[in-house]
């Protein structure tokens, strides 16, 4: 069957369906598991036939509000929070791998785009990166013999709160420039992508690459990874403006912000720890490598497994689980047709 013979079969069936669940409609539990089976045998037809098409996407983001919907019901509100980060977060989020890989390859980029330009210009870092105070600071750090030393200046706790504090604002930003049809975003990765690629051939310039990296990345793995999360949640806002699939364009704006904020939401635990661990670990820098490589690669599985291979994981449950349900559902029918 031709996709849009397939969408014109079923669309009025999947907007009343989506009716229900927007304007939470009470409904017997059994009726609601009902029409989640129907939604994601669809769904399963859509990724054989017409994978990766925007009818997949929808019917892909109303299989996971439906299943949300259904999994609240069987929550008790203490458990919200617990709830949105276990399962609804990494559900929502599994949609959003493009708009994340694009924020990542555009921060790559530009970081390369800022090492370079600071390799044929070197006052570049600080016309554009770094501030002259801070490379000032610095180079009389490295004469002291102790390049890494601006991280022990402030206390522990102001430290920690003060640079937790401003990420989430950064963040923020990432996400607030979204608005701008998701290049506002893009141009945030731009600038601080450059700001990054400077700073470290800055350091690779004074021969202390090893020595920036093992100390920097020790909270940066986090806080730098975190950001380009906030740029996807933005560009997943902008697209609720340019990519509307069934929706009216308010509506789907709506859907983007509203996704885009739980992206966020989801960064801010993140931030914290970050935080903590520019405050309370990177200012020791005679630890040994093996103790900050640890720290770095721990960080960096922390950041994939929950943000890349957690929400695959727990899709392809509830995908297999569903269609467990629509078979058992088909092989009842038959054997209930028969009995009666």
């Amino acid at each position: 069957m031709r996709e849009a013979a397939f969408v014109k079969q079923n669309k009025d069936k999947w907007l009343e369906f989506e009716n229900i669940l927007k304007n939470k409609k009470h409904l017997d539990p059994n009726l609601l598991s009902d029409l989640y089976i129907e939604v994601t045998d669809h769904l399963s037809y859509a990724k054989t036939f017409y994978a990766q098409s925007n009818t997949e996407r929808y019917l892909n983001q109303l299989a996971s509000q439906a299943h949300q919907i259904i999994y609240k019901t069987k929550k008790e509100p203490k458990n919200r929070i617990i709830s949105f980060f276990k399962t609804e977060f990494p559900t929502l989020f599994y949609q959003h791998h493009r708009e994340l890989l694009i924020t990542f390859l555009t921060f790559a980029f530009f970081v390369f785009i800022g090492a370079y330009s600071t390799a044929t210009d070197a006052d570049f870092v600080r016309s554009f990166g770094l501030n002259d105070a801070y490379v000032n600071t610095t180079l009389e750090n490295i004469e002291k013999g102790d390049p890494m030393a601006i991280y022990k200046e402030q206390g522990e706790f102001h430290m920690f709160l003060g640079i937790t504090l401003n990420n989430i604002k950064v963040a923020l930003f990432a996400f607030g420039y979204g608005i701008l049809l998701g290049i506002g975003s893009l141009y945030f990765m731009m600038q601080n992508g450059i700001m990054l690629g400077g700073f470290q051939y800055f350091f690779y310039d004074q021969g202390l690459l090893w020595e920036s990296a093992r100390t920097i990345w020790i909270h940066g793995t986090i806080e730098i990874s975190v950001i380009i999360i906030a740029g996807a949640a933005g560009l997943v806002m902008g697209n609720g403006m340019l990519f509307t699939g069934t929706l009216p364009r308010l509506e789907a704006f709506k859907r983007g912000v509203i996704n885009g904020l739980k992206i966020l939401i989801s960064t801010i635990p993140f931030f914290i720890i970050a935080g903590f661990l520019e405050g309370f670990v990177t200012r020791h820098t005679e630890m040994p490598d093996w103790l900050a490589i640890l720290i770095i690669t721990s960080s960096l599985g922390l950041i994939l497994f929950y943000y890349v291979f957690y929400p695959i994981k727990l899709n392809r449950e509830l995908q297999q689980n569903a269609l467990l349900k629509t078979n058992i559902e088909l092989n009842l029918k038959p054997t209930l047709k028969n009995d009666e």
